[in-house]
């Protein structure tokens, strides 16, 4: 079993990469993220590989981060219907951060913005996955919680007010909700939805 491959890029193709190791080249199937993030052909790269074993192939695929291969895993070990090629569309359209914070705020939308993602199967995503997302945040765990909470319909009024205020201005809910998390820490929980507000604006206009 290949966990990790570092070497040097010898190509990039349309969703792959093949990396020299030690003069054998290996072909590893890339989500669109991590095949933009690569050096250039004749640099050293490192890749985490989740390998795939079957009576008719041995295939790798690889990715930047561990926390991208996790969630390669998680999407197909938990959602029925979810295999490799939509969980590589998925991960080439969101970010492991930004598909853990689309599954907190239940954003069925975003996440059916990857290709052979439809709403149903974005909908089962979000539900399979709403108790897993938070353990796989990433840089988004600082404010999964109160995510969370928007998207089950429980954060207190005043920050749900105030996230909905800053979304009817034209800022996506995600956006609005690290405003308003950023907020409260200067602001302190018993704040008001129209000091929630201002602060999250002040935020916004950093």
């Amino acid at each position: 079993m290949i966990g990790k491959l570092r070497g040097t890029l010898d190509e990039i193709g349309e969703d792959y990469c093949t990396v020299d190791v030690g003069g054998v080249f290996y072909v590893a199937y890339c989500s669109v993220r991590t095949l933009a993030s690569l050096p250039g052909p004749g640099e050293a790269v490192t890749l985490f590989i989740e390998t795939y074993v079957r009576e008719d192939m041995i295939r790798l695929y690889g990715f930047k981060t561990s926390l991208e291969r996790d969630w390669f895993r998680l999407l197909q070990n938990n959602v029925p219907g979810v295999g490799a090629k939509v969980a590589l569309a998925i991960l080439s359209t969101l970010a492991p951060a930004d598909l853990a914070n689309a599954i907190a705020l239940r954003d069925v939308a975003t996440v059916s913005r990857a290709p052979g993602v439809g709403k149903k199967v974005a909908e089962r995503i979000v539900t399979e996955l709403k108790n897993k997302a938070p353990a796989f945040a990433g840089s988004a765990s600082g404010t999964i919680g109160l995510k969370q909470e928007l998207g089950e319909g429980v954060a207190p009024a005043p920050i749900s007010d105030a996230v909905s205020a800053l979304v009817n201005l034209g800022y996506s809910r995600d956006i609005a909700a690290n405003a308003i998390a950023a907020a409260l820490k200067s602001a302190g929980e018993d704040a008001d939805s129209p000091k929630l507000i201002r602060l999250g604006l002040k935020e916004l206009a950093r």
